[in-house]
């Protein structure tokens, strides 16, 4: 392995893995592709070169940039417009040019280099439809799975890899399924190995977090900033709940990917925090007011939004019983970490978060 690249490497994801790759693999040339279009990602620049991480301003929508990263052994395909609202107000384009034509560009390169493919992909493959009719059991702070089901690939334990996949998913996951989709058969089809990661979300410091996409940090921000919160969604009870995952964790796995690809190669596994990694939102409202020791209160707008579910947890068995791989980072640590980073750096980040939900 002599040179890995990592798109979307200016983010937040793709800047902790493209630095704790460095860091794990010393001599590697470890490069960080980013077109620095989400707002904060210029943030990551200094910590990138510290870290001896070479930085190439670029777009996986442009072959040409991709192609002036050079040979690489390594793509680790983290770049993505995340968020589960592209496209409902009618804008498109950019999340299909990204997600999937960006993610055939990256193909093409590993092709060409015979490298490993590495797919960060999204727990929001799964159809919207089928996870709303999902059975609940309703707590005092949360939603849970029921045991009995009316789908396969369903447990209190989460959602598994054997889930139904009819139906539709909002463009941000009918993109990353498509994605996922063509990765594996490029893989098969021209001989190079292609490992799939269906992560859930990802939560910890250098997230610049917003109320669509990224809402352990955006939910912080307005605990340690200040700024309203609501509820939104299934009566506003904040009942709705999501695992969470530090990037950390998924770093772990990675590098088990990289040393060891065949082993995890040709198929999607689930990677999240999975049932003991997990939070509702009202429970991301008390960890928040624990860590920052300030209240603030939150509405209630009891309309759900388009695309929206009322609970996803990764049951990542499969991966486990493969490699040993489980998250050790809790939530109750990963929001702790969230806080100080907000508050260490809040003359940076301070104006990145001001803006509305």
């Amino acid at each position: 392995m002599r040179a890995i690249l990592v798109t979307g490497g200016a983010g937040f994801v793709g800047s902790w893995l493209a630095i704790g790759l460095k860091k794990a693999l010393g001599d590697v040339r470890v490069i960080a592709l980013d077109n620095l279009r989400r707002r904060g990602g210029e943030l990551n620049l200094s910590r990138l070169k510290d870290a001896g991480v070479a930085f190439v301003h670029g777009d996986v929508r442009n072959p040409a940039d991709l192609a002036a990263c050079g040979a690489v052994d390594c793509i680790v395909e983290a770049s993505a417009e995340p968020s589960v609202l592209a496209g409902y107000d009618g804008a498109s384009r950019y999340v299909v040019d990204t997600n999937l034509d960006g993610a055939v560009n990256c193909l093409e390169l590993a092709r060409q280099h015979r490298a490993l493919f590495i797919f960060l992909s999204t727990s929001r493959v799964y159809p919207v439809e089928a996870l709303n009719r999902l059975r609940l059991v309703e707590t005092d702070s949360r939603f849970e799975i029921a045991p009995e089901q009316p789908f396969p690939g369903v447990s209190p334990a989460g959602i598994s890899e054997t889930f139904p996949l009819e139906g539709c998913r909002s463009l941000y996951g009918a993109t990353k399924l498509s994605a996922e989709l063509l990765a594996l058969e490029y893989g098969a089809m021209y001989g190079f190995p292609v490992v799939v990661n269906r992560c859930g979300v990802l939560a910890g410091p250098w997230q610049m977090g917003r109320a669509d996409q990224g809402i352990v940090a955006f939910w912080a921000a307005r605990h340690v900033y200040g700024g309203p919160l609501r509820y939104i969604g299934y009566g506003g009870s904040g009942r709705q709940t999501r695992d969470i995952l530090h990037p950390a964790d998924l770093l772990r796995l990675v590098l088990q990917q990289i040393r060891a690809p065949e082993k995890f190669s040709g198929r999607p596994w689930n990677v999240g925090g999975g049932r003991q990694v997990s939070v509702s939102l009202r429970e991301l409202t008390d960890l928040c007011a624990a860590a920052s020791g300030n209240h603030i209160p939150v509405t209630a707008d009891p309309e759900p939004r388009p695309a929206d579910i009322p609970v996803y947890l990764s049951d990542h068995t499969a991966i486990t019983e493969l490699c040993g791989w489980r998250p050790e980072i809790g939530a109750d640590q990963i929001v702790a970490e969230v806080v100080q980073w907000l508050r260490d750096n809040a003359a940076l980040l301070r104006p990145v978060f001001d803006q509305k939900d």
